[in-house]
């Protein structure tokens, strides 16, 4: 079939995803900073007994698939998703949905992605990118983070839609399902509305204290006790982990940030509240605050600044932008939201 798939950038894959899956079927003013916000994207959550790479566990965003899910359903669109036990039964759905027309989303492992430097491939299985066409052994890939699009062979995707390890894909696919009704602005308005409420739940009332603000207040209380508990190599690590999950996993909690003020932003377009820009920019100057953190980490783990007051400053940073973060949630569970 004739391929007219559009190839968006984004900053964050499973936004892009989203982005371009959802306006492949006419939700043509879908935006990154609305899947983002619609699918309440943003979050953080610190899991000290579950280890990555050798670091705890941390998270500045949702559950992957979940941004793709919730932004869909918000809408009124169906999805569909299927993992698969048996390689042979994931090429042949995927190559039947290629010659269909309809372009698929595939959550995939990044070690072995071959257009990715080298620099950038670790033991990661939640990338996501989609799926396109076929030229011959070579599959059309939309990798949203990249600027144009690439390929992979049936053995390159094959590997990394079955990479093993914590998050692994199965295989596993998803995209809308077709629809006749276009997607209207109330809809939209309604979307963001939903999202919001879900996001400053996600942020401020989930109870145990390691996610959310809670979380981040948490794990600053945590960084400045690392330095004596862990020694100074072994916690200069777990920095270097927090600043891996922060800033290179996608856009990581500095830029999720800045996508967050941008969803507000043209939040502002559907809900005509000055409040909303004002509120952009409290999440602005929080994504600005963890880059700031990041660069103190890096200090850190690369033995350029190792005392007790650097773990003090790094962790107070923290502190602060859990206050920052709250503030803002709060303001926005105020929003007297149009009907």
């Amino acid at each position: 079939m004739p391929n007219t798939f559009e190839h968006l950038q984004a900053a964050h894959c499973e936004n892009g995803v989203t982005t371009n899956l959802l306006r492949s079927v006419g939700v043509s003013k879908m935006t990154e900073p609305l899947a983002f916000g619609i699918g309440s994207g943003l979050f953080y959550i610190y899991i000290p007994l579950m280890k990555i790479n050798g670091g705890p566990a941390i998270a500045f965003r949702t559950m992957p698939g979940l941004i793709f899910k919730r932004t869909a359903q918000s809408l009124g669109i169906d999805v569909i998703r299927k993992t698969f036990n048996s390689k042979e039964k994931a090429q042949q759905f995927l190559d039947e949905c290629i010659q269909s027309g309809q372009p698929v989303g595939c959550q995939v492992g990044v070690y072995f992605l071959s257009y990715f430097p080298k620099e950038y491939r670790f033991h990661f299985n939640a990338h996501n990118l989609i799926v396109y066409g076929k030229e011959g052994d070579n599959y059309l890939v939309s990798d949203p983070v990249m600027e144009t699009t690439t390929t992979l062979t049936s053995y390159e995707l094959e590997r990394v839609r079955f990479a093993k390890g914590a998050l692994a894909p199965k295989g596993q696919v998803y995209f809308p399902k077709p629809s006749t009704t276009l997607v209207t602005d109330d809809q939209i308005r309604k979307a963001i509305v939903s999202g919001v409420k879900r996001n400053v739940r996600d942020m401020l009332h989930i109870p145990g204290g390691i996610a959310g603000v809670s979380g981040i207040k948490y794990t600053g209380n945590k960084i400045k006790k690392w330095r004596d508990k862990l020694g100074v190599e072994k916690a200069g690590l777990y920095l270097a982990q927090l600043v891996r999950m922060q800033e290179e996993i996608g856009t990581g909690g500095g830029g999720f940030r800045f996508i967050y003020g941008a969803f507000l932003q043209q939040a502002h377009a559907f809900h005509n509240d000055d409040n909303l820009l004002e509120i952009s920019k409290t999440f602005t100057q929080s994504g600005d605050m963890w880059r700031n953190a990041a660069i103190q980490a890096a200090g850190i783990y690369k033995g350029r600044i190792t005392s007790q007051a650097d773990f003090d400053v790094m962790g107070d940073y923290l502190l602060e932008i859990s206050e920052v973060e709250k503030k803002a949630f709060k303001e926005l569970s105020t929003i007297k939201w149009q009907k």
